[in-house]
């Protein structure tokens, strides 16, 4: 027991030790003190979105884009679901799923101090008409998880671009 209590010990020093945490909110620290989402509330990229804003704590979300330092815009949201592969009947076995997002940040202005940027993911999906609605259940949970991860993404790239200022030249 003594040596199983050591072994325990040790391991948890050696994790501390070398720097590991747990990725968490606080590594998607934002440079904006307010931000305004321009999508419709019920939007589920705004709904994860915020969640992942306030958890973060050093953003404050406002509803009017004339308050806000940065305003957080959609220009793309394109959701597509193709044919890969076919068996020799002709039936399908195999579909995949893409989703395509571009978004831009502008200040109160309209100037853009984040240029538009686009992210993609898809995912690849088997499929047997005979569980239908289990398929149709597993593509509802893809496209969930893709959203997720896309919002991930978002708030990644958004703590890690340094918004420019658009009143100075630039210097090419």
């Amino acid at each position: 027991m003594l040596l199983r209590s050591l072994a325990a010990l040790l391991l948890a020093a050696l994790v501390a030790g070398c720097g590991f945490h747990l990725r968490g909110a606080e590594s998607a620290a934002l440079p904006y003190k307010t931000l305004h989402i321009a999508l419709p509330e019920t939007a589920e990229v705004r709904i994860w979105l915020e969640r992942y804003i306030r958890a973060s704590g050093s953003t404050t979300l406002v509803d009017d884009a004339r308050t806000a330092e940065a305003t957080f815009q959609q220009l793309e949201d394109s959701r597509q679901k193709t044919i890969l592969s076919v068996n020799a009947q002709g039936r399908i076995t195999e579909y995949r799923l893409q989703l395509t997002y571009r978004f831009r940040i502008v200040n109160a202005k309209g100037q853009v101090i984040v240029a538009p940027t686009e992210l993609s993911l898809s995912r690849d999906m088997t499929y047997d008409d005979s569980n239908v609605l289990a398929k149709e259940q597993e593509e509802r949970l893809l496209w969930r998880d893709m959203t997720s991860e896309l919002v991930s993404q978002i708030m990644r790239r958004l703590s890690l671009i340094q918004p420019k200022d658009p009143d100075q030249e630039d210097d090419w």
